[in-house]
């Protein structure tokens, strides 16, 4: 019977190879095991002789060397003895003598290879042979695995895949972004050209990965303090996650803010909606409560209150000066509810991890360091474009405009402008038309 005619595997399992052998301590023949697994004869011939383990059981007692009955050699070991050194029975001839060879049992040269089901083994003082499923399986799979390592491509190939990455990279595009847009022309995984950079069989190396270089260590959060305050009854995570427990079906979107230079002059506001890694990105003149709560205020007047809540029924955000009053986030000048604000715990950033991530969009156009007072509005809408027009690999290779699209399309959200790849208008609370 073929190989592959069982359900189609190749590699051969460990439960192949136990019954491989019990059928060898039970001395039945190739052919009769290979049909219990469905293999050839011959494979299950080649399995024995190539993971089979080599043992001496007469090690402990006398040695086996083929020359034993006729060697003549005396004092190997230096002291003097009076008798032959093949007789010996204090020092084993293997330990002083480099001319000893074992003998081994002609029976292995031929099927079964091992000696499992032998009789004789006991008494056998030559070189025995043992397959076990356990060692069997361990060596297959580390023959397995250094077949698979190493540089599996030709040269013309690994040229035309440094040629295609090396000016993709300088622009600025990560691998993920690369593969997206470029995966039929590389032509291998994208695992495989991480292994290349490695390896070295590239020009690009490791350092023109930025975000490969730029990881650190994480550092052990210091223990919070437990004090609760005012802004965070009734909104703290565990609030949260309770809500969303009777509410699973209600969007989230994080909330957080970029500072510039030395945390002066201008900042950014930063939303984004967990389904579709979607950002929304404000300029503000500065990280106060007043210049948070004039971006809600103008978003609801250009939303409508309606469309506000449908877009913006949750916001979790982090314990910032800047959204500490909760009511007025939560309440219009009217006195009517729009949304829900929730906080992490203190200096806990993981719990609101899209945006957190998110902004390594941002410094990559904007470093730390450096001063946003020169941002017009119009340079915060072209870096918004241009985040949300970048592939992800959560999003199954696609990008936020396109999962926006989708939502919009699906009616989840209400058809605002927010979702259309134009060109935005200067004002502030354009940024999502």
């Amino acid at each position: 019977m073929n190989e592959l005619e069982n359900g189609g595997y190749k590699h051969m399992s460990l439960a192949d190879r136990f019954i491989i052998e019990a059928g060898l301590n039970r001395g039945i023949s190739f052919k009769q095991i290979a049909d219990t697994v469905h293999r050839a004869s011959s494979t299950i011939a080649r399995a024995v002789k190539n993971y089979r383990v080599f043992l001496d059981a007469a090690s402990l007692v006398l040695n086996d060397c083929v020359s034993r009955a006729t060697c003549k050699a005396t004092n190997l070991c230096g002291e003097a003895c009076q008798g032959r050194c093949a007789y010996c029975r204090k020092y084993d001839c293997r330990s002083v003598c480099n001319k000893y060879k074992s003998a081994k049992c002609p029976a292995l040269d031929n099927a079964p290879y091992v000696c499992n089901a032998c009789q004789k083994r006991q008494s056998c003082k030559m070189l025995h042979a043992y397959y076990t499923s356990q060692r069997a399986n361990a060596g297959y799979t580390a023959t397995l695995s250094e077949a698979r390592s190493g540089i599996r491509s030709t040269p013309e190939k690994l040229h035309e895949i440094d040629e295609l990455l090396k000016p993709l990279l300088k622009r600025g595009q990560s691998l993920n972004h690369i593969f997206a847009t470029h995966a039929d022309e590389i032509g291998c995984s994208r695992k495989t050209v991480y292994n290349y950079i490695e390896g070295r069989a590239l020009s690009t190396k490791n350092i023109d990965l930025p975000r490969k270089v730029r990881y650190r260590r994480r550092k052990k959060p210091k223990p919070a303090f437990k004090i609760e305050y005012s802004y965070r009854l009734a909104r703290t995570y565990k609030d949260f996650q309770i809500y969303m427990e009777k509410n699973p079906t209600i969007p989230v979107v994080e909330m957080d803010t970029v500072k510039g230079k030395r945390e002066k002059g201008k900042v950014l506001l930063t939303m984004i909606f967990r389904e579709s890694n979607f950002m929304l990105i404000f300029i503000m003149p500065d990280g106060t409560k007043k210049s948070v709560l004039k971006v809600f205020d103008d978003l609801t007047a250009l939303l409508g209150l309606d469309t506000f809540r449908k877009l913006f029924p949750v916001i979790l955000t982090d314990n910032g000066v800047e959204f500490k009053d909760a009511p007025a986030l939560e309440y219009t000048k009217r006195n009517d509810q729009r949304t829900r604000v929730f906080y992490c715990d203190p200096q806990v950033a993981w719990q609101k991890p899209h945006v957190e991530k998110n902004h390594q969009f941002i410094r990559n156009i904007m470093p730390k360091s450096t001063s946003f007072d020169a941002l017009t509005q119009e340079d915060t809408i072209l870096m918004t474009n241009h985040i949300n027009s970048f592939a992800r690999d959560s999003l199954n290779g696609k990008t936020p405009f396109d999962e926006a699209e989708k939502e919009t399309a699906g009616g989840s959200w209400t058809r605002s402008r927010c979702t259309r790849r134009r060109p935005f208008k200067t004002s502030t609370s354009e940024a999502v038309n």
